[in-house]
């Protein structure tokens, strides 16, 4: 999908307050940009990295700069976790994600007392998706998630484990925006109780999928699956 345009170029000074980045432009001047993700943005949020920022002419926005890519290790990443599920849908609609190609998609869809990000539906068939944004590496090539201790994430592994003791078809699908990244695995140093839950999924029938991104200061698409590793 399109990026905003345009997209001014800068240098992290601090991400603070979860939602607040200090933004260094390039004539030298101070802005704050508002950053849409609610994670510990590990390696990523790191003072001194090129960042890309946008700008709102909105007047009723409290800051007119978002946070939209963040450079790392020479790749941009995109951290606007906002985004993901359109890119996600995007993938989803035009046939990128193997697993799920001809189905027809519908976002946001409540089951039980959860909503999950997708529900999509092939003749008789149904399919709940839940996408998570990955943002970290736990090696020089192998991205992982969570950043941190996330108790929503596990319960949507429970709801898809539901899901798929009704007979659903469930999936879990990781969107990795790290370019250098060659395969997934959950981040079980951060967060143990996720990956025991995403191995207790898997082994239940829930799919886990990891796809990765293509980010450049104009768009940001599903490019290609990679391995994930629960062993």
């Amino acid at each position: 999908m399109k990026l905003p345009s345009p997209l001014i170029e800068g240098k992290l000074v601090r991400r603070y307050k979860r939602f607040l980045a200090d933004v260094e432009l390039a004539d030298g001047s101070l802005v704050t940009a508002h950053t849409p993700n609610t994670g510990s943005m590990l390696q990523c949020a790191v003072p001194g990295h090129r960042v890309l920022i946008s700008r709102s002419d909105n007047p009723k926005r409290k800051l007119a700069y978002t946070l939209e890519l963040i450079e790392v290790a020479g790749f941009w990443v995109d951290t606007h976790t906002h985004r993901t599920n359109r890119v996600a849908e995007e993938a989803l609609r035009g046939g990128a994600i193997a697993e799920f190609t001809n189905w027809q998609v519908t976002p946001e869809h409540a089951y039980g007392d959860s909503r999950i990000d997708f529900l999509l539906q092939q003749e008789q068939r149904q399919a709940l998706v839940e996408v998570k944004n990955v943002t970290l590496l736990c090696d020089a090539q192998c991205a992982c998630f969570p950043d941190a201790v996330t108790t929503r994430g596990q319960k949507h592994l429970r709801t898809l484990m539901d899901a798929r003791r009704s007979g659903l078809r469930a999936a879990v699908l990781f969107v990795v925006q790290r370019g250098e990244a060659t395969a997934f695995r959950p981040a079980d140093s951060i967060d143990p109780e996720y990956g025991r839950l995403l191995r207790q999924a898997v082994s239940e029938g829930v799919e886990a999928l990891a796809y990765r991104t293509c980010v450049s200061p104009t768009e940001n698409f599903i490019d290609r699956r990679l391995p994930v590793l629960l062993d």
